[in-house]
């Protein structure tokens, strides 16, 4: 690996582990991938895309929101989400990438 070594202040590493805990769930990394193809997703939208009740989309979506991974507007009856910052999909495609890794040496 080449990333540069430093040392990161306690409030920083804290802030990364909050929010690799609740990324830490496949029902909210199915939801980041989601609002990555999408600008303004509404909860129904995101409630098709994973085939869950709406309760349970809201409830992730509220603890995603309380630790500033997403945001919301209201549009008329709707709520619509999006990602706040790049910090699930810099996770997300560390995820892919080691995914990625393992299907090629899988493949040799």
């Amino acid at each position: 690996m080449n990333a540069k070594i430093i040392d990161l202040p306690d409030t920083v590493l804290e802030k990364m582990a909050g929010s690799l805990r609740v990324l830490a769930h496949p029902d909210r990394l199915k939801i980041i991938e989601v609002l990555e193809k999408g600008n303004e997703v509404t909860v129904g939208e995101i409630e098709i895309a994973l085939k869950r009740p709406q309760s349970v989309i809201s409830q992730h979506l509220g603890l995603m929101k309380r630790a500033g991974l997403l945001e919301s507007e209201r549009s008329g009856k709707n709520v619509c989400y999006h990602i706040s910052d790049d910090r699930p999909l810099m996770i997300l495609n560390c995820i892919r990438n080691k995914i990625t890794q393992m299907k090629e040496a899988a493949s040799k």
